[in-house]
């Protein structure tokens, strides 16, 4: 996004699957992931609330259960009938400043009371994150995607590239780390891996060649998982630098079973970032991997009604999406109201702040 700050804090960064895989009923076996076999039903995923626990439990549908391993068809996300899907869910805030907040309890509450599809975890790479102990942050990410997966909920592997902005920055690292990931997930259907946050002040030739060197690292452990591809601008399309879709349009990835990633802050971002996504999703897999209500900071006041038309928009194409971001940050993009985490209150509206209220409510439509 434009003028992001360089780091967060300073900034806060930024469903059972749904509609378009009913009237089919499948049975599914999750073995990997501890999740027992369940017969299936036409519901929407995430309407059965299952009790408070570490693990799915039996007879209830999740994500993973119902939809099994996710992939690209055409310019949507399917699930494994080939039936397009729609993720709604959450991310993380940095795990370096906020894993207090990413506990069972707080899983517990995502999945069965806001009815999440899908946690994005999110690993920085500088500002204190995996650069300064790799081992560390590799076994942490791995702890929040093993939580999402007991609770049946699909996990976003976000490699959080922020700043500098040329992912080649740290090309080696992100090889380490998505060979550590990809290795341990390789038999997992629950994953998609984000391989670059937010790319800035390069060109999307330099972002596609980045990504044509990443996507053969994790290929080669993990075949069948969804890969997403950050775009130029901070995962704009270029639009925040004053380009917009058609030059990855026209020069794709060289690669299958990609998606390409979106952000969007609600009350800076207005018609042109709508329509870039619209028209963008029209030539294009698209997963819109970060976004708030508020402005590009992830703080201010909340631009609901604009919100709403992205969402609108995201739900009738089907374009999966999680909010930035599931903390007790003092911004007004955190869900919670500051001092939750440290206490371990997370049920019930009561601890949110009013962006937390509106999404948690937008997640469980």
């Amino acid at each position: 996004m434009p003028q992001h700050p360089t780091s967060h804090p300073p900034r806060a960064p930024h469903p059972r699957v749904r509609r378009g895989r009913r009237g089919r009923k499948a049975l599914l076996t999750v073995s990997a992931l501890g999740i027992v076999t369940a017969m299936l039903s036409p519901m929407r995923a995430g309407a059965a609330t299952a009790p408070t626990g570490t693990t799915a439990p039996a007879g209830v549908a999740s994500p993973i259960s119902e939809n099994g391993q996710l992939k690209v068809c055409g310019t949507r996300l399917c699930n494994s009938q080939g039936q397009a899907v729609q993720l709604r869910g959450m991310s993380t805030h940095g795990t370096q400043w906020y894993s207090q907040c990413v506990t069972d309890g707080s899983l517990d509450v995502l999945a069965n009371e806001w009815r999440a599809d899908v946690l994005r975890v999110s690993t920085y790479v500088q500002e204190g994150g995996y650069e300064t102990d790799p081992q560390r942050f590799t076994a942490l990410a791995q702890k929040f995607v093993d939580g999402a997966h007991r609770r049946g909920m699909y996990a976003v592997i976000d490699w959080h590239m922020l700043s500098p902005g040329d992912p080649n920055f740290n090309l080696e690292r992100a090889k380490t780390f998505f060979t550590a990931m990809a290795k341990k997930y390789k038999d997992s259907p629950g994953v998609l891996y984000e391989i670059a946050n937010e790319p800035s002040d390069v060109s999307w030739a330099t972002v596609k060649s980045y990504a044509e060197k990443i996507i053969p690292v994790i290929r080669a452990q993990d075949p069948d998982a969804v890969v997403l591809v950050g775009t130029r601008a901070w995962s704009s399309f270029g639009v925040s630098d004053g380009a917009d879709e058609k030059e990855v349009v026209n020069n794709p990835v060289n690669a299958s079973n990609i998606m390409y990633t979106f952000h969007f802050y609600a009350a800076s971002h207005r018609d042109e970032y709508l329509a870039a996504l619209d028209r963008a999703s029209d030539r294009l897999p698209v997963f819109v991997t970060e976004f708030g209500t508020q402005n590009y900071a992830g703080e201010g006041a909340n631009d609901f009604g604009q919100s709403q038309r992205f969402l609108d928009l995201m739900k009738r194409k089907n374009i999966s999406w999680t909010n930035w971001n599931y903390s007790d940050d003092h911004r007004s993009g955190a869900v919670f109201k500051e001092g939750s985490c440290n206490a371990g209150k997370w049920s019930g509206t009561g601890v949110l702040k009013e962006a937390g209220v509106w999404i948690r409510d937008r997640i469980r439509e």
